[in-house]
């Protein structure tokens, strides 16, 4: 009885350890250049921010997938567009906005 609590303790400890990683790698950000993006993701981030100015360019990976987000500038406003790895759009948001959902400051 003595070493079950022990045992649960260290066996807790390496199963959240285990975790980490895979935490990390969800959050993974870089910042591209338009010129590097597949010819299909530089084409939907382009018609999706029209003549608006694209501020930057993140590729990051989502659930082991990699996604590519355009900042735009729009009506005075930071707006995030989403696009797959083959161009395909995925959404488009408020950066503000997202923001405050996660309880950051803009």
């Amino acid at each position: 009885m003595k070493y079950i609590v022990p045992v649960i303790a260290v066996t807790t400890a390496l199963t959240l350890s285990a975790w980490t990683p895979l935490s990390a790698e969800e959050e993974k950000e870089e910042t591209v250049q338009m010129s590097s993006l597949p010819e299909a993701v530089q084409k939907t981030i382009k018609d999706k921010a029209g003549s608006n100015e694209i501020e930057k360019i993140e590729k990051k990976t989502e659930k082991g997938e990699t996604v590519f987000e355009a900042v735009v500038k729009k009506n005075g406003k930071e707006w995030s567009i989403e696009v797959d790895a083959n161009g395909k759009f995925l959404k488009q948001y408020e950066e503000s906005k997202e923001k405050e959902e996660k309880g950051e400051k803009y």
